[in-house]
Parts: C-alpha cells; structure tokens; sequence
C-alpha cells in the first residue's frame, strides 16, 4: 500500500521549529509527502529525514510560497513549474516563479503537487485564476494524462461546494468560495479526475484542512476544505483509503492522505 500525503506547512521552517513535522513524520510514515507554502529555499529548513529524498521548488521571492516533496520512492523523473507560454505576470508577481508546481513521473502514475494562488481578500488575482491559472493548470494535466495517470494533490485555495467549509451563506463571493474559484474544481472534476475525500466520504460534514487564525477557529471548526487529493480516473481501482487528520497541528492547515494499491 502507498501512503501519500499532503500538508501545507504556511512555513516550513516554523513547523519543524515547534517539532511538528518530526511528530507527524514519526507517527505517519509516509512514503511520498508533498508540501505546500514551505517559504524557504532548500538548505534553509534543516530536518534529517534519512529515509527520504527531497525535492523542492522554491520561490525567486525569498520566505514566500514554494512547494516542496520528500519521497522514499526515487522518481523516474522530476518536473518544476507549471509550462506555459500564458503571461500570467500580475501586481502581485509572476504565479510561474513562485514555486507553485512540483512534477515527479513513477511506475504507475505522474504526482502534481500545487499551491494554487490565492486570489486575494478583495479578489484582486480572481481573473488571473479564472481566465489563465486554472485553464492552464487543467491542461497541463490533461497532457500527462496521455502517458500515465496523473495524482494531483496540494492546497487549492478553494472550497468546492457548501458541504466544504463551515459558513457557505456567509462567504458566499467571497475569496475561496467564488462561483469562478468553485468552476475551477468543477471544471477538474468534469474533465475526469476524482475528488479523493468526497469519492470515499460522500456526505460527511464538518470535515475542513483549514482555519483561520483568529477568533478560535479551528477549535471551534469553523473551517474550509481547500486542500485536495484529486486523482485520473483510470485510478479509481487502485484508491483504499483518503483521510483528514484535523489532530496535527503546527499550521493553519492539516494534513491529507491517500492510500494507493497497485
């Protein structure tokens, strides 16, 4: 059984400062975790991890974004960034220089782990999400498709239907639960990929991977569902297991799994 794992860390030095990683990694033992928002460069965060190789795709701006994945499995081959000939260059910065997209080819299946851009508390990056990150994104799916299955996992920055996060009325157009970040997902899901969580936990609520920092969220859950296990079709047979794990902490959000059989 392979065991993969998703965490956005919102810093990757902060989690292993508080020991959280270590914890996790101890008491999980998976054999691929993808990060997200690791906010430094390779060298910067210092974690002896023996059994793994790491691989990461930093950020030109230092202690922002980046995605990063530690694996006991070595990769076929490996991919950073997101390929494109889209300008996708805002006032915010270039998307395609934040460290957004880490690529690894295995036997049996391509792994995308992404941090998607946020679009902003007063949606000022909803139109690059909309009209160019999400549509390349897709395809850039859609062409590994052609070789092998893709799992595409990480932190999407969006709650994809009312069942996924605590207030639906109340945040409705608000960041992370507009109808164009919502179409986004809509769109992966109708051009073949299965969300993981909801395949296996269909009508569960009060399950989230995020809360805010303020006003005692997170122990009140009042949170969002923004990080996914998506995987092709074509590997549905081969899903045993997707999991939230609400009890870790050291970060904003928590982490999720899958479990694969070949």
């Amino acid at each position: 059984m392979l065991k993969i794992f998703s965490w956005n860390v919102n810093g990757l030095r902060a989690v292993i400062n508080k020991g959280a990683l270590q914890e996790f990694i101890k008491t999980a033992d998976p054999d691929i975790l993808c990060l997200q928002e690791t906010k430094a460069k390779k060298g910067q965060a210092e974690i002896d991890l023996p059994a793994y190789e790491e691989f990461w795709n930093s950020a030109e701006r230092l202690g922002y974004s980046g995605t990063a994945i530690f694996t006991k499995i070595k990769p076929l081959s490996i991919s950073n960034d997101l390929p494109t000939d889209k300008k996708m260059a805002d006032a915010f910065g270039n998307p395609l220089a934040e460290g957004r997209v880490l690529t690894m080819e295995f036997e049996n299946f391509y792994l995308v782990n992404v941090y998607t851009p946020n679009s902003k508390h007063t949606l000022e990056r909803l139109k690059l999400r909309e009209k160019l990150w999400d549509p390349e994104f897709l395809r850039y799916l859609k062409e590994l498709e052609k070789t092998k299955p893709v799992v595409v996992c990480g932190d999407f920055n969006a709650a994809h239907t009312a069942i996924d996060l605590a207030r639906p009325k109340d945040n409705e157009n608000n960041a992370g639960y507009t109808k164009e970040e919502r179409q986004g997902i809509d769109n992966l899901i109708k051009a073949g990929f299965l969300d993981t969580f909801r395949a296996l936990h269909p009508d569960e609520t009060g399950r989230y991977t995020w809360w805010t920092w303020r006003s005692n969220a997170r122990t009140r859950n009042i949170g969002w569902r923004i990080d996914y296990f998506l995987i092709s079709k074509a590997l549905s047979k081969n899903l045993k297991a997707a999991e939230i794990y609400e009890d870790y902490k050291g970060s904003d959000h928590c982490p999720i799994s899958i479990e694969l059989e070949f």
